[in-house]
């Protein structure tokens, strides 16, 4: 089996970690994103991953050939020489997806974290014998999203309805796709959406089903999403008593911490915290509901919450980090400095207090 990974866009809404990286490289409990979708497609036996991308290539190149080494996986990339959107890229790839085997392949949001329940889906997409399933998951305000309206016993896909004015279903669609090789032949290489112009002509044809999603999901592709992500996905860790979970008196909660980061004398960590490879968090720390990524040094005292900081940074000594604040990489804050939702541009040295949200050039 074959899948592809939609990489495109500049990942704005996640500045400024994705100055330095693209939006999937960066990391999310400590590993970048697309790692988590890769591990969860080898692991039903998906043999060549092709990523679809437009941003920074060069970056995107060298990590494919670090991770295929480590994942033992075929990586390959389709490179845009303009946005084509959510459908356009599979046009584009269409060569290396179809081959005699015939069989469906994947189509994967790389802003996506969720359980990946993708051999129930394969199972689903046989079942019901159609050209296309999509994975959908309920959420409280389906307003602020694209709505699939669908046959509750049969999974039939009915209709789409783009950020309804009124109540029409709480399933939106969930960014993931198992998709029949014939569904290429509906896809011209131009820049077009797979949501708006090919799916609801599957779904005139009764041939797109939907899946409801067990389990938790989030598109962690802004801040607030991304912390709430973690949350659910640490919650996921501990439902299936995973390992990688900290435990310790200095820990409350949910905390991940890599094997190779060293950890002070009487701090308090949790809930709710990634602490990536390399970090060093002194004596007297408070971490909650934070991700601190590769390399960070937290000095004596210091007390983050809400936040996310970028690779190599240093918070000082009794310094106050939270309400979404986001350091990005090689960032500096001083010793007893207040941050109070700054968003701080790479490479650079805070010294006076940010009161309230703003971004630091």
């Amino acid at each position: 089996m074959k899948a592809l990974i939609l990489v495109g866009g500049f990942g704005t809404r996640l500045r400024p970690l994705t100055l330095n990286v693209p939006k999937p490289l960066v990391d999310f409990a400590n590993k970048p994103m697309i790692v988590h979708q890769i591990e969860a497609l080898k692991a039903i036996g998906v043999t060549e991953v092709v990523l679809a991308i437009s941003y920074q290539p060069k970056t995107m190149e060298n990590f494919l050939k670090e991770f295929e080494k480590k994942l033992d996986i075929k990586i390959t990339c389709s490179e845009e020489t303009e946005p084509l959107g959510t459908a356009g890229p599979l046009a584009l790839a269409r060569h290396i997806l179809r081959d005699d085997s015939d069989e469906p392949f994947f189509v994967l949001n790389s802003d996506v974290i969720c359980d990946y329940p993708l051999k129930e889906m394969i199972e689903f997409h046989k079942s019901h014998g159609g050209q296309a399933s999509i994975m959908v998951t309920k959420v409280d305000e389906p307003s602020k999203y694209g709505v699939v309206v669908m046959e509750e016993g049969t999974g039939r896909v009915e209709t789409f309805v783009e950020k309804p004015k009124i109540f029409v279903g709480n399933k939106i669609n969930a960014g993931i796709y198992l998709l029949n090789p014939s569904v290429l032949d509906r896809i011209e290489l131009r820049p077009t959406s797979i949501e708006k112009e090919v799916f609801p002509s599957i779904a005139a044809e009764k041939k797109l089903h939907a899946m409801v999603l067990p389990g938790f999901w989030m598109d962690i592709g802004q801040p607030k999403d991304y912390i709430t992500g973690l949350r659910l996905y640490l919650d996921s860790l501990r439902k299936r008593s995973s390992p990688d979970l900290g435990v310790g008196p200095h820990i409350l909660g949910n905390v991940l911490i890599d094997e190779s980061a060293v950890i002070g004398d009487g701090c308090l960590i949790g809930p709710d915290v990634a602490i990536g490879p390399g970090c060093v968090i002194e004596s007297g720390v408070r971490l909650s509901c934070c991700t601190i990524m590769r390399g960070v040094r937290i000095k004596k005292h210091a007390c983050i919450s809400f936040s996310i900081v970028g690779w190599h940074s240093t918070v000082g000594r009794w310094a106050r980090v939270e309400n979404m604040t986001i350091l990005g990489e090689d960032v500096h804050v001083g010793d007893e400095v207040y941050s109070s939702g700054g968003v701080v541009l790479p490479h650079k040295e805070i010294k006076s207090s940010i009161l309230k949200p703003e971004i630091v050039m």
